[in-house]
């Protein structure tokens, strides 16, 4: 994938803590994931919006199933955010 350099603004503290946690030259790469991940939490929510404007609310059912594929969504990015290590904060 072609990449391009953009300059963001963040907050010092927050951007100091994650290259703390990360290194810097992952840096760019947890950012990458980081917007990966929130586009996603994004279409999920539009998706969610159509369903509701289409077929009304969710049923006690439905919200169910949604909640358990959310947890399924949220495990993929934790394991491919380790590396598909299990680590200690997939057991927290």
């Amino acid at each position: 994938m072609a990449t391009k350099k953009y300059t963001v603004t963040l907050p010092e503290e927050l951007a100091e803590e994650i290259r703390a946690e990360v290194g810097p030259g992952a840096f760019s790469a947890y950012v990458t994931r980081a917007i990966e991940r929130q586009r996603e939490h994004d279409r999920l929510g539009e998706l969610v919006a159509w369903m509701q404007e289409k077929g009304g609310p969710l049923t006690e059912g439905e919200q169910a199933a949604a909640d358990a594929e959310l947890r399924d969504i949220e495990r993929w990015f934790e394991e491919r955010e380790t590396g598909g290590r299990g680590g200690e904060a997939a057991a927290a």
